[in-house]
């Protein structure tokens, strides 16, 4: 789709208030929302769920809690998240010996296997968002984005 007659975009990217957070926001939606929708469609799964293998596949053993701190995303579509993939053997859960409120979840097979077939699907899409980018400019993205977001981290919410 051509989209060059569009609403100039560098009108809003060169005037909010907010410009940084504005084009971080609108990246992260190109990526994501057309990927998560193919995701939903050849899947069925949701952005929570997939999120969910994401972080396990990363992490040997998590909380629903650790998830949602690592993700950002809230923790009751975390817990949504584990229990339907729980149910389709995606995830282990163990009771965590340091608090009976708290499991630990690890992912299984089929679910890193499912992750797998699954992250080419954003790996491609981000590709094709940041292909105007030459490969230094690629890893200076990536090196900025990594600061600020291990700064926000540390903020509290």
């Amino acid at each position: 789709m051509d989209r060059s007659n569009d609403t100039d975009l560098t009108r809003i990217f060169d005037t909010i208030e907010y410009p940084e957070a504005y084009r971080v926001t609108y990246l992260a939606n190109a990526i994501v929302f057309p990927a998560y929708g193919e995701i939903k469609r050849d899947f069925g799964l949701v952005r929570a769920e997939y999120i969910l293998l994401a972080c396990l596949s990363h992490f040997d053993v998590l909380t629903a809690q650790e998830v949602a701190r690592i993700s950002r995303r809230p923790r009751n579509t975390i817990s949504r998240a584990v229990h339907r993939m729980l149910n389709e053997s995606y995830l282990e859960r163990s009771p965590d010996p340091a608090d009976g409120r708290q499991s630990k979840l690890k992912i299984t097979p089929k679910g890193r296997a499912l992750h797998d077939e699954i992250s080419g699907y954003l790996s491609r899409r981000q590709d094709e968002v940041l292909a105007a980018l030459n490969a230094e400019e690629r890893a200076t993205l990536t090196a900025l984005l990594k600061k600020a977001a291990l700064h926000t981290a540390k903020l509290d919410d």
